[in-house]
């Protein structure tokens, strides 16, 4: 993509150029879980309705004690936290931003597109991500120094223990999270930002009425509260995470790091790799800034055979 918005996914522009339809192809692209939470069934009026603030407020207090939100932390869901990773830095005005790097691109491009100025040192607002994609690094409670703070924690739901959730109650700092990686239903499109009231009631007014749909208050609602099927999938992946490694590193990868929902490998050329694994139809994740760095998702249960024999 121009700008330096690369991501994951594009199966369509794979397709075209290596062939073969969808249901051949295996996306590692991504870091979204390869067997999704169970949405179960929708209450029809979900669809036809506007939501109501019942339905509203069942799904924050759901995300409050999944999280262990503190009290003094406000909290909005929204459409997805790529709409509030847009919005913002249309929150306060206009400065320097520290965002370390390698790391998520979308961050960087919406403070630029708002007229932050990117910054090393001296900055007025700083971003981490945490764990951070692609790398897996994890931050410190004393990493974060800036007046105006964004800790995006989209990937943290399998490490729950390293959260910096308590920071959620200093002044300046939201802490960002993702429904679509843990839970696997990036479609769904849902997000949320935790943290000083005031931030959280400039996003509330620039989201608008109703940001979230009926059928995400409800799957967001049941699945956060389903503690049992979290606890399960996190072993899971840890167990799938240490299959992927034993395969790679048989065939020389070496591993840089990564989450239990995404690995990223040094390999002899990134380029290469990517282009040999597709003509299996298997989409993985290379990067602008080197040449040599492959990152994997996880492949579902019945897909790690055609991974495999790719290999």
């Amino acid at each position: 993509m121009s700008n330096g918005r690369d991501h994951g996914g594009g199966i369509d522009a794979a397709m075209a150029r290596f062939g073969g339809d969808r249901t051949d192809w295996l996306d590692l692209s991504t870091g979204i879980n390869p067997l999704p939470y169970p949405g179960g069934q929708i209450d029809p009026g979900a669809w036809t309705a506007l939501p109501d603030r019942a339905a509203i407020t069942a799904l924050e207090t759901a995300a409050r004690a999944f999280w262990n939100v503190p009290d003094s932390a406000a909290l909005i869901a929204a459409p997805g936290a790529s709409a509030l990773i847009a919005r913002l830095p249309h929150t306060r005005a206009t400065g320097t931003v520290h965002i370390p790097v390698p790391t998520y691109n979308e961050h960087a491009a919406a403070f630029s597109a708002q007229g932050w100025t990117l910054s090393d040192t001296g900055a007025t607002a700083q971003v981490i991500v945490h764990p951070n994609n692609p790398t897996g690094r994890l931050w410190q409670t004393t990493d974060i120094t800036a007046p105006f703070a964004i800790i995006d924690e989209s990937f943290c739901d399998v490490t729950p223990d390293r959260s910096l959730i308590g920071l959620s109650t200093r002044p300046g700092t939201i802490i960002l999270k993702s429904f679509g990686k843990f839970w696997g239903l990036a479609g769904l499109r849902l997000g949320f930002a935790i943290g000083d009231p005031a931030i959280i009631g400039k996003l509330t007014d620039a989201m608008g009425p109703w940001p979230v749909s009926g059928p995400a208050l409800q799957i967001g609602t049941r699945a956060l509260a389903d503690h049992t099927w979290a606890t399960e999938t996190r072993a899971r992946l840890v167990a799938d995470t240490a299959r992927l490694d034993r395969l790679m590193i048989r065939r020389g990868a070496v591993l840089v790091g990564g989450t239990t929902l995404f690995r990223t490998y040094q390999v002899n050329d990134a380029a290469a790799w990517q282009a040999r694994l597709a003509r299996h139809h298997i989409w993985t994740r290379i990067f602008p800034y080197s040449q040599s760095w492959l990152r994997l998702g996880l492949p579902h249960p019945d897909r790690w055979d055609q991974l495999d024999n790719a290999l």
